[in-house]
């Protein structure tokens, strides 16, 4: 099992950066592909971003490549997305996600959650 906290998010003017933190408590986080979902005012939840357990391989969705940037620290028991160019419709809250025995976050049933951290971007 793995408990998850997000943090860093809140408002910012399109254009913007914004650096998001998920701290894990848990063995699991070492051998657990991680990553980010979303989900906007009124929609459902979308993948964002994920890394494998060793940092290798990583993944994004059309929307945020070139924009954003996901690593991990091991040692620290974190991960992190790096946000940049920010558009109004990042806006959403962001979740950060353990997903043992997943490559990617796409695939695979075995989820741990954060409970989110709100992202609000101005036009």
């Amino acid at each position: 099992q793995v408990q998850l906290v997000e943090s860093g998010g809140g408002l910012v003017q399109a254009g913007g950066s914004l650096r998001l933190s998920c701290a894990a408590d848990g063995r699991a986080f070492s051998y657990s592909t991680m990553g980010w979902f979303r989900q906007p005012p009124g929609k459902g939840r979308e993948f964002v971003s994920a890394i494998s357990s060793s940092g290798s391989s990583t993944y994004y969705t059309h929307s945020g490549k070139g924009r954003f940037t996901i690593s991990r620290d091991n040692a620290k028991n974190s991960v992190y997305l790096q946000m940049n160019n920010l558009k109004p419709e990042d806006t959403a809250v962001y979740y950060c996600v353990a997903c043992p025995g997943s490559p990617d976050c796409q695939t695979g049933v075995e989820r741990y959650w954060g409970s989110g951290t709100l992202v609000t971007v101005s036009s």
